[in-house]
């Protein structure tokens, strides 16, 4: 689906950082107990340098660095068990870390800093210790669980994006699929009838515009975007069909604003309306009508009237459709499918007496699918 304004496409070296989980894991255990050592390591200094409390400090770092690898592993292992059970023993876990942690942190600091060599360490060392321990451990437990909700909150946000894509793909699709038989029945028909009443040259000539026109309509994918100037020779190509069975009853007009030649639409969004005035303004008058196909760039919007000189809308009259009912309601969904809120449909009788279709569009330049003009289909 296109979007509203021109993609602005992120530098090649810029990439989400939690992109490669492992590298983001790597990156923020080594940045975060980093910054714990340098802080810690500043304020037990700050009476004065000294190796019996460096050390000590150094010693708690690395410990807490290597007990978070393993407490990263069995919470890995826990996020795949039942809930319950998973935050029972994440805090079980939580606790028993916190307590051998605690105690060999009090043990490097009674042997190195109170050069205590005998074995033990006393109760307010080990209170002080895990006090220390379970803010630090119980902080970057909070931060792994923390993250991981994130990032698993990001990639279900992805896949309902993708997926949502991929609905409005698919709905683009079948939208431009209903057009095809249609137009593909009225064509038949009228070429069916040539062959019963032996005008074979005009069936030829009907046949092979009508295989032109539909090798362009299977050569561009269903949801891509073409030209207004690709959009008019496409219609000028379908109205030379149409000119075999209507002849001088069928006259189309095309003012086409030279700057808006290159603005994007949905492909063949505009051939159902101009089936429908042809339904109702051409085929129900002996005179016929004219159809006008006006198209204008106004800053940055393109303007699109598809207009008739026929009967208009009589009052209290259902508002024109193709026989199948997907002509107008397809055209409206299509722009809603392509533009969203940021397009316009208006239906509305004209003061001649005509019936008169406008869209109004955002000027566009860009599109990721690859589009084939009629002339380089055939």
């Amino acid at each position: 689906m296109a979007s509203l304004a021109p993609r602005q496409h992120p530098p090649l070296n810029v990439r989400p950082f939690f992109e490669d989980k492992g590298r983001a894991f790597w990156t923020l255990q080594a940045v975060g107990w980093g910054g714990y050592l340098i802080v810690r390591e500043a304020a037990s200094i700050s009476g004065g340098p000294s190796m019996d409390v460096v050390v000590p400090v150094l010693i708690e770092a690395i410990l807490g660095y290597c007990l978070t690898l393993l407490l990263s592993t069995l919470y890995g292992y826990y996020r795949r068990m039942p809930r319950v059970a998973g935050v029972v023993l994440t805090v079980a876990t939580l606790l028993g870390a916190t307590l051998i942690y605690a105690f060999l942190v009090a043990f490097a600091f009674s042997f190195i800093s109170l050069r205590n060599l005998a074995p033990g360490v006393s109760l307010a060392q080990f209170i002080s210790a895990f006090y220390i321990c379970f803010t630090v451990l119980a902080g970057w437990s909070a931060l792994y669980f923390g993250i991981n909700f994130y990032i698993l909150v990001e990639e279900q946000i992805d896949q309902m994006r993708d997926l949502e894509m991929q609905a409005s793909s698919a709905q683009l699709a079948m939208l431009r699929y209903q057009l095809n038989p249609h137009f593909l029945f009225n064509t038949l028909n009228s070429i069916s009838t040539l062959v019963l009443l032996k005008q074979t040259d005009r069936a030829n000539a009907m046949l092979s515009r009508l295989s032109s026109f539909l090798r362009y309509t299977l050569a561009n994918e269903p949801t891509a975007h073409v030209t207004v100037a690709q959009e008019v020779e496409t219609l000028k190509l379908y109205l030379e069909i149409e000119k075999m069975r209507f002849e001088a009853r069928l006259r189309p007009k095309f003012d086409i604003d030279p700057a808006a030649e290159r603005a994007r639409l949905p492909s063949l969004l505009l051939q159902p309306v101009v089936e429908n005035a042809i339904k109702y303004a051409v085929t129900p008058q002996e005179e016929g009508a004219d159809i006008c196909i006006e198209v204008r760039l106004a800053g940055d919007r393109v303007q699109i009237t598809v207009s008739d000189t026929g009967p208009g809308l009589r009052e209290g009259a259902a508002l024109p459709s193709l026989s199948t009912g997907v002509g107008l309601p397809n055209i409206r969904e299509r722009l809603v499918q392509a533009f969203g809120p940021d397009q316009r449909f208006v239906t509305r009788s004209t003061p001649e007496g005509g019936f008169a279709v406008a869209i109004e569009i955002p000027f566009q330049l860009e599109d990721t699918q690859r589009t084939s003009s009629p002339s380089e289909a055939a």
